[in-house]
């Protein structure tokens, strides 16, 4: 038996070991420490290619690989990356296909899985948890919106482009569309929205009570809310994980509230939020747990 390789692409690109559910040696593209950051939108799809081949040899360390399982943004359908609006230069590529005739080249002959980067994550939680057997849910929130489930089901399962407003201004999402989740809380969309000021600083302005961040900060948790209604609606009550770069922002009290306000049939209550603090390592888990899988 090899090792279970998992990657993710997020802000970086990050490859690691695993080994049953305990992740082993982790690198990251750019490496962690360097004081650099590498707008993935200007690599070219060959070029992440080969920076996850160099990753991945590297956290293999001359051991055999088992299988590969990759976490990617956007739609990602049976290995092949029908859709992703922030990372434009990898719609329509077959990434598993591509990345596994490269590792070849590497002596590495193994099966690759690509899957949606929030349904890793959703799987790293189930799989250390020892929850593979229970429906997971996970919103991921940083520069677009992600919407994780475990198990993978049939569809696109975009939750991030749930429409939660009918404002024909709220045309902010990555997308394109119009009355979008990640409309109001994705990052690209606070910075069209604020303009002068980052993510970071609109929620520093609201803690400073500064009136239109105040009112923000509001609709954002709405919006959230909102979204997470409609899962419970189609999908039944249950426990939802919050990960990603703005989930230190989440007022989990103030998000169940307005929850409750949008859920009133008794059978579909009982729904809360959890805040998952590692959730980069647990999307690099869930990866190679569903690359194992196939």
């Amino acid at each position: 038996m090899g090792l279970r390789i998992g990657v993710l692409v997020s802000n970086s690109i990050w490859a690691g070991a695993v080994e049953e559910t305990k992740l082993g040696a982790a690198r990251s593209y750019p490496e962690s420490g360097e004081g650099q950051r590498i707008e993935l939108q200007s690599l070219h799809a060959d070029e992440m290619i080969d920076a996850i081949r160099e990753l991945i040899g590297s956290v293999r360390q001359g051991a055999a690989v088992e299988s590969v399982g990759a976490g990617l943004p956007g739609v990602v359908r049976n290995s092949v990356i029908e859709e992703a609006p922030n990372l434009g230069q990898l719609k329509g590529l077959a990434f598993a296909a591509r990345l596994g005739e490269a590792l070849k080249a590497d002596g590495i002959d193994a099966p690759v899985t690509a899957l949606n980067s929030a349904d890793a994550l959703a799987a790293g939680i189930a799989a250390t948890r020892g929850a593979l057997e229970k429906l997971v849910r996970v919103w991921t929130l940083g520069d677009g919106i992600g919407f994780g489930r475990y198990p993978r089901g049939e569809g696109v399962w975009e939750g991030g482009h749930t429409v939660v407003s009918l404002d024909p201004k709220e045309r902010y999402c990555g997308c394109g569309g119009v009355g979008h989740l990640e409309s109001i809380m994705g990052n690209r969309a606070i910075r069209l929205r604020f303009l002068d000021l980052e993510p970071e600083e609109v929620f520093t302005a609201a803690q400073n009570n500064d009136a239109r961040a105040v009112t923000f900060v509001r609709l954002w948790h709405r919006a959230l809310a909102a979204a997470t209604a409609t899962s419970v609606h189609l999908d039944g009550p249950g426990r939802f994980y919050i990960a990603g770069l703005n989930a230190v922002h989440v007022d989990a009290g103030l998000l169940g509230m307005h929850l409750q306000e949008m859920v009133k049939m008794t059978s579909l209550q009982g729904s809360f939020f959890e805040i998952v603090p590692d959730g980069h390592d647990l999307a690099l888990i869930g990866a190679a747990v569903c690359g194992a899988m196939g």
